[in-house]
This record gives structure tokens, sequence and C-alpha cells, in this order.
């Protein structure tokens, strides 16, 4: 069983939010990404040396994720990645399905052009990212992107059902894609969803928001669709 966290790119942290909020979140990216694997044992030390942090913060962080069920502590040692097996990824991916797809049909209808506009930014972020193969930027940008997106319903209590269901999600083929230079074929879906909202097509939107979905679980998770 491996020990550690050599090697995860995990950036150094500033002072926007709280310590303990950034490594929280930055770990979360990490563990979406697949870049943090179930069976590691990792030592707050050591990933705190990585963030540029004592490992106070790291600590409570990583218990904040224990608490969403993300990881588990070790005594002694430190934390352990949850294991999900394909029957939770499905569960998950049919959830969101159920969730996402309808409400970005009906977002399709309700003539918010300049609110999906300056969405743009973000999404031109995200396909620049898997142009670079920065992973945890993509994987950040890609949360904020489908975050704010699904806000506009104005239902917060399913902005973070989909916000947990998303941070529960492993994209382990994530590293695959980006190598074999398919990453931004997926990353370009969220430009073609901005454009589909803006023309009010919700057939459209509607199409590319399921496929997006399925991808997700499909391709990336390394599992044929």
């Amino acid at each position: 069983m491996g020990t550690g966290a050599e090697g995860l790119g995990l950036p150094v942290v500033g002072e926007r939010q709280s310590l303990r909020e950034q490594v929280a979140q930055a770990l979360r990216d990490a563990l979406v990404a697949g870049e943090m694997r179930p069976g590691v044992v990792y030592s707050a030390p050591v990933l705190a040396a990585q963030f540029g942090v004592s490992a106070t913060p790291v600590r409570e962080a990583m218990l904040d994720l224990a608490k969403e069920g993300l990881v588990e502590a070790v005594r002694n040692k430190g934390f352990r990645v949850t294991e999900m097996s394909d029957s939770d990824l499905d569960d998950i991916t049919e959830i969101r399905r159920l969730i996402e797809v309808p409400t970005v049909a009906r977002l399709a209808e309700s003539g918010r052009e300049a609110d999906f506009e300056r969405l743009r930014p973000l999404a031109r972020e995200i396909v620049t990212s898997a142009e670079r193969g920065d992973l945890l930027t993509y994987v950040n940008a890609d949360l904020r992107f489908h975050v704010e997106l699904l806000s506009l319903a104005g239902n917060a209590h399913l902005v973070e059902v989909v916000r947990e269901l998303r941070g529960r999600a492993r994209l382990y083929g994530l590293k695959g894609l980006a190598d074999a230079g398919k990453l931004v074929d997926s990353a370009r879906e969220h430009v073609e969803l901005l454009d589909a909202l803006i023309d009010g097509d919700r057939a459209a939107a509607e199409h590319i928001m399921g496929d997006h979905i399925q991808h997700v679980r499909g391709i990336w998770a390394n599992k044929p669709e």
C-alpha cells in the first residue's frame, strides 16, 4: 500500500479563502481527476509541503472530506481515499442526468442570453486547460461552469446536490484522454452547450448535456459507453 502524495501537482494556496477551504477544494479536484487513488494513504505533512502550508489546515481539510465520505482516516498514518465502485458511478451518472438534463432544457427557454454569455470565459478556460493537459484546473473550471449554469435555475438545493454528486465522481480516464489529445473535444461541449442555450434551442441543449454527462461516465472513467 502506497503512502505520500508525490507528483500530484497540487497548487500553492493563497489567502482569498481560508486555507482549510482552499486545501479541501484542491483535494476534491485531485480526487475527481483521479490524481489521488484508492488504497493509497496520504500523509497530511507530505500534502502540506506541496501546498506550501502547515499540516494543520491540511488535516482539517481532510477531516472535512472524511465527513463527506470521500476519504477515511488511517490511525497514525493519514487518510485513505474511499473507493467508488462502477455501480456507485453509474448511480451518480443516472441522478445527474435526471437533474441536469431537464434543468438545462428549461434554461434554454428562459431568455437568459446575457447570463449564458457571461459563462463563456469559463467555458474557454475549460478548453484551454484541456489543451495544456492541466487536469486539476480543468476539473475546477468544469465544476464552476456547471454550478454557475445550474444556479441560473434559481434552486440552491438542486445546485448543492449536483455539487456533492460531482465531488464523488472519479474520472480515472482523464489523464489518458489528455495524453491522447482527446480531452479538448469533450471540453468544447461546454462551448457548444452555451451556443445552444443562447440560441434558445431546447432540444440541442438537452442533447448536448445528456451526451456530456455520459461521456464523463463512459470515456473518462475508462468504461465503454
